[in-house]
């Protein structure tokens, strides 16, 4: 397989802080923004191995092979899965969302560019103004366009369904903008990992951003959920976050020791389901309840999660290469995916009633019909 410097060859390699915002972005190609901070999921990796239960996990690419998926008795049939081979490589896949024209568009974090992909398989991708901005997550905007994070060079990009791109300066240096996704007051909130914040962005391009009360929680997914406000997860603070539409914040602790909650999606049943990087698929009520089930491998890395055509949630096990389900009674289901060691990292459901996901360490993008 092949080596990425930049990425997952040599991520105990301690990089350098991304470069501070500056002035607003150009049409014009931007300078380079500097060498950036650990990417998440080396990060999160490299906490989980200090701890006693996972010093076996793999923290480097590839990883090892993991134990066999798990399918639980009175399982429904493996769903069929087929991938399709971004054109550009590396590429580094990493965050995916349904556009407004029926297409997935997705990030390609090493290659600097969005891509857009037809149901059909046919792909498009364009290109960053900003040299090396490492776009990370995307969603559809209430204006009709797709909003995406750039994580090395702190903005907020936007993009046509025809390609044209803008950008947005964070007035945070070093904010490691990373999730996105559409509120319910038509703007697009966002996570700054190491800002340490949430953020809001209009249509317009006006920011708003909101402190966090915990020091350090490291925020990572973000949706809207069922009561109107916008929830997060704080991966190193063992949180789960709500931020109401006009900036009011709460946090609800996870029970169990040890929790890094990472991917979060709204419920079929109007709860909160959330990924843990100690080895859980969990959820919790918009009153702060928490439930929590376990998966095979707790060493499986599981990350995205999304709300499947089924009724289940679907989420993906990025260490443990596996996509997997699991009903709101917490049944869990594990499904390996066709390549071998692919890294998937984010799942969403298509246009065409398919879960999509992306697989990051090997630049593809994996289809799921449940």
């Amino acid at each position: 397989m092949r080596h990425r410097t930049r990425r997952l060859g040599y991520p105990l390699v301690a990089l350098a802080l991304a470069m501070t915002a500056i002035a607003p972005a150009s049409a014009a190609v931007s300078a380079p923004p500097g060498p950036s901070p650990l990417r998440p999921w080396v990060k999160l990796c490299l906490t989980l191995k200090r701890m006693p239960e996972h010093r076996g996990i793999r923290c480097h690419y590839p990883p090892a092979p993991r134990p066999g998926p798990r399918r639980m008795a009175g399982a429904l049939s493996a769903p069929t899965i087929n991938e399709l081979q971004i054109p550009t490589s590396p590429s580094t896949p990493v965050g995916l969302t349904t556009g407004p024209d029926d297409a997935i568009w997705f990030t390609e974090n090493y290659a600097n560019k969005i891509g857009r992909v037809t149901t059909g398989g046919t792909f498009t991708e364009y290109s960053l103004p900003t040299f090396d901005a490492e776009p990370a997550h995307i969603a559809t905007g209430s204006d009709g366009a797709l909003w995406f994070t750039e994580s090395n060079s702190d903005k907020i990009g936007r993009i046509t369904t025809s390609g044209t791109i803008t950008e947005y300066s964070l007035s945070t240096p070093g904010a490691f903008v990373w999730a996105i996704t559409a509120g319910p007051d038509g703007a697009l909130w966002f996570t700054e990992s190491n800002g340490n914040k949430i953020g809001r962005i209009t249509t317009s391009g006006a920011i708003t951003e909101y402190s966090l009360p915990a020091a350090d929680s490291y925020p990572m997914r973000i949706t809207t959920g069922p009561d109107g406000a916008i929830w997060f997860t704080e991966a190193l603070a063992g949180k789960i976050g709500r931020i109401t539409t006009s900036g009011t914040i709460t946090e609800y602790t996870i029970p169990s020791t040890g929790a890094m909650p990472i991917g979060i999606t709204t419920g079929p049943d109007g709860n909160l389901w959330y990924t843990d990087g100690n080895g859980k698929v969990s959820n919790v009520t918009t009153s702060g309840v928490f439930t929590e089930y376990p998966v095979s491998d707790p060493n499986s890395f599981p990350w995205g999660i999304t709300s499947g055509p089924d009724g289940n949630l679907w989420f993906v096990e990025q260490i443990g290469g596996n996509v997997a389900s699991v009903t709101t009674a917490g049944t869990i289901n594990e499904y390996p995916l066709p390549t071998s060691l692919a890294g998937p990292f984010d799942i969403v459901l298509g246009p065409d009633d398919n879960l999509w996901a992306t697989e990051d360490y090997v630049d593809q993008l994996a289809v799921i019909t449940p």
